[in-house]
């Protein structure tokens, strides 16, 4: 019999070794390449250390508000259909899609605005490509990636780091 083990960025139930990944010669299941992707990128962010847990271990959770211009506007049909696979991703709070922009809630634990930016091109939205808009998403993501590496937890002085 299997026993499930917990994803350490969404904390849902998986079977072992599902999107398997080692780090520090032990093995992680993860319930989406989602979530492997952000604890590939950021592990300390959900393992912490002996004696120091990590942020999400805490609980904590970093809630992000953005608001992304559309290339063009959308069908009433288009925007349903934006909002459910928004709504599918691990970490999303909530997504409201206007005529031609798209205010999304997440937690940046859980998801990216990259992430989010790839997920929109695979289900064909392009986003405003004016240098405004694209100087604008690179700066956000920018911001995300140093938050990210300021909250993630370090190993003490004096032990070794295997990154």
């Amino acid at each position: 019999m299997n026993t499930l083990v917990k994803d350490p960025v969404c904390n849902m139930e998986v079977a072992p070794g599902q999107l398997d990944t080692v780090y520090l010669g032990v093995h992680y299941s993860f319930c989406s390449l989602q979530c492997q992707e952000r604890f590939v990128a950021n592990p300390h962010l959900y393992i912490g250390h002996p004696g120091h847990q990590a942020p999400k271990q805490q609980g904590q959770e970093i809630l992000k508000r953005r608001r992304l211009s559309l290339d063009k506007v959308l069908t009433a049909e288009q925007a349903d259909r934006i909002g459910q696979k928004l709504g599918e991703m691990m970490g999303i709070q909530s997504v409201t899609v206007a005529v031609d922009r798209l205010e999304i809630t997440y937690d940046l634990l859980q998801a990216t605005e990259q992430q989010i930016e790839t997920k929109l091109a695979e289900i064909g939205v392009t986003l405003g490509e004016g240098w405004g808009d694209r100087l604008r998403r690179a700066f956000v993501q920018y911001l995300e990636e140093c938050e990210l590496g300021s909250l993630e937890c370090r190993p003490l002085s004096g032990h070794a780091s295997h990154k």
